[in-house]
C-alpha cells in the first residue's frame, strides 16, 4: 500500500504488504515456491550480497511470499520491519541472538509458556547465556535483577497459560532506564488486542502458529522491530553498533538506522541460524491474518461468556481470566488490551490433579492438544504436558499448578462449549 491515508486495522490486515503480482496480475499473494532467484547480472548479485541493494537471493534469507507477511505483521504491530522464521521458539532465539554473548543474561518473567521457561532456563546455557526469572508484578525486583551483564528484558503481554496481563509501561520504563531492550511475546494477544510497541516494547515476538494463522495448519514465528532503540548509545550491543567482519566492516546501526535489527536478523540471523519460514506456511498465515479482527472479537466474546459461567460452577475453584471483574488484572487488561483480554485462561478444579485428568478425557468438542489460538476450542492439562518438565514451584509460579487446566476458547457456539464443559466437569466428580 502507498503512503498517504492512515488505514484502519481491518483494512491493513487484508492489504498491508500486498500488491497485485506484477507478472500475472494475481490479486492474492502467490506462493513463490522457489529456492533461489535469478540475478540481473554480476553487479546486481554483488550489490545484494553486500547489502547495498534489497532483493531476493535465496529463500533461506528472503522470499517474496514471506516478505509480504513480514511487512503485514510489522504494519499491524506498528513496527518498522519484521523477520519471519520457522517457529515461535525460533523467533525467541533470533530476537536474543544479536543482543547476547557468553556471560550475558536476560531478565524474564516467571509467567511464561512452559517451553519458553525450559528454553531460557536450560537450552540457552549452551550458548553461555543465562536467564533470571522474576515475578514481574514486583517491579522493584525486576529493576534490582538487572546488572551490567543484562542485555534484555522478556515477558508475554498476555501470559500463557494463565492469562496474566503484564504491566508493559512499567516494565518498559525499567528497561529504558537500564538502556536495554524490552522484548514482548504478543502471541496470545495479537496486535488486534495489544500493540506492545505503543507501551514501550523494543521488539515483539510471535508464534504465528497460533492466533495469527488461526487454523492449526502451520508453524511459524516473527520478530517485529520497533525501530526506536538506539543500539549505539552504549557498547552493550556490538553486533549492531560495531563493524561486522562478514560484511567488510559494515556497521548495521550506522548503515540501516531504525532498520538495523531487521537487517541483522535477515543478513546474519537467517543466514547463519537457518530458521527459515517456508513460503507455503507464510501463505497460510497471510490468509489467516485477513480475518484476524473478526476472529479475535468472537474469541473474546466466547471467552467472557464461558469464563463468567465457569466462575460460578460448583466444581470450579478459580478462573484466571483477566476479562473477569474478579481478576486482579481486570483494570490493567482494560489499559493494555482495550479490545479484550484474549481467549486463553486457566481453570482450577476442586478435585485436584485426578479431576483434571478425568475432565480432559471427558470433553468432546474441546480438542486435547498442545496448541492454542485455533478456531477450535482446545484444552490441556499443563502440569502433565507442556509444563511437566518444571518443578512444582515453577509450575505454580507459571500458573500451571497440578489442579489447573488451560482452555483456549474457539469460535464455536458458546452454549455448545458450556454444555461440553458441564458434562466433563460432572464426569470429573
Amino acid at each position: 500500500m502507498t503512503d498517504g491515508p492512515t488505514y484502519g486495522f481491518d483494512t491493513l490486515q487484508i492489504h498491508a504488504g500486498a500488491r497485485p503480482d506484477p507478472a500475472t496480475g494475481a490479486r492474492q499473494t502467490p506462493i513463490y515456491q522457489s529456492t533461489a532467484f535469478v540475478f540481473r547480472d554480476a553487479d546486481h548479485a554483488a550489490a545484494l550480497f553486500n547489502l547495498q541493494e534489497v532483493g531476493f537471493i535465496y529463500s533461506r534469507l528472503t522470499n517474496p511470499t514471506v516478505a509480504v507477511l513480514q511487512e503485514r505483521i510489522a504494519t499491524l504491530e506498528g513496527g518498522v520491519g519484521a523477520v519471519c522464521c520457522s517457529s515461535g521458539h525460533a523467533a525467541q532465539i533470533m530476537a536474543l541472538f544479536p543482543l547476547m554473548a557468553p556471560g550475558r543474561n536476560v531478565v524474564v518473567s516467571t509467567r511464561l509458556y512452559g517451553g519458553t521457561i525450559t528454553q531460557f532456563s536450560q537450552t540457552i546455557k549452551r550458548f553461555g547465556w543465562s536467564a533470571k526469572f522474576i515475578d514481574f508484578d514486583d517491579v522493584d525486583a525486576v529493576r534490582e535483577a538487572i546488572d551490567e551483564d543484562t542485555r534484555a528484558v522478556f515477558c508475554e503481554s498476555i501470559a500463557n497459560p494463565g492469562g496474566y496481563v503484564t504491566d508493559l509501561p512499567a516494565i518498559a520504563g525499567i528497561a529504558d532506564a537500564a538502556g536495554i531492550p524490552l522484548i514482548v511475546d504478543n502471541t496470545s494477544a495479537t496486535p488486534y488486542l495489544c500493540r506492545p510497541i505503543e507501551h514501550g516494547a523494543t521488539l515483539v515476538v510471535h508464534s504465528t502458529t497460533k492466533y495469527l494463522t488461526g487454523n492449526g495448519t502451520v508453524t511459524g514465528g516473527a520478530i517485529v522491530d520497533s525501530g526506536k532503540f538506539d543500539w549505539s548509545a552504549s557498547d552493550k550491543f556490538p553486533s549492531l553498533s560495531q563493524p561486522e567482519p562478514a560484511y567488510h566492516g559494515l556497521k548495521f546501526h550506522e548503515t540501516f538506522g531504525p532498520l538495523a535489527f531487521t537487517f541483522h536478523g535477515i543478513a546474519v540471523g537467517l543466514r547463519d541460524l537457518g530458521m527459515t519460514m517456508n513460503p507455503q506456511g507464510a501463505h497460510y498465515t497471510l490468509l489467516g491474518i485477513e480475518t484476524l479482527s473478526l476472529r479475535m472479537d468472537r474469541h473474546v466474546e466466547n471467552a467472557v461468556k464461558i469464563a463468567s459461567w465457569l466462575e460460578k460452577h460448583k466444581a470450579v475453584e478459580k478462573v484466571t481470566y483477566a476479562g473477569l471483574p474478579s481478576s486482579p488484572y481486570y483494570d490493567r487488561a482494560k489499559e493494555i488490551c482495550p479490545r479484550g483480554a484474549g481467549a486463553l485462561f486457566t481453570v482450577a478444579l476442586k478435585g485436584g490433579y485426578d479431576a483434571c485428568i478425568k475432565f480432559v478425557n471427558a470433553l468432546e468438542i474441546f480438542s486435547h492438544v498442545a496448541n492454542l489460538g485455533d478456531a477450535r476450542s482446545l484444552v490441556i492439562h499443563s502440569a502433565s504436558t507442556t509444563h511437566r518438565q518444571l518443578s512444582p514451584e515453577q509450575q505454580v509460579a507459571a500458573g500451571a499448578a497440578p489442579n489447573v487446566v488451560r482452555l483456549s476458547i474457539g469460535l464455536e457456539d458458546a452454549d455448545d462449549l458450556m454444555a461440553d464443559l458441564d458434562r466433563a466437569l460432572s464426569a470429573a466428580g
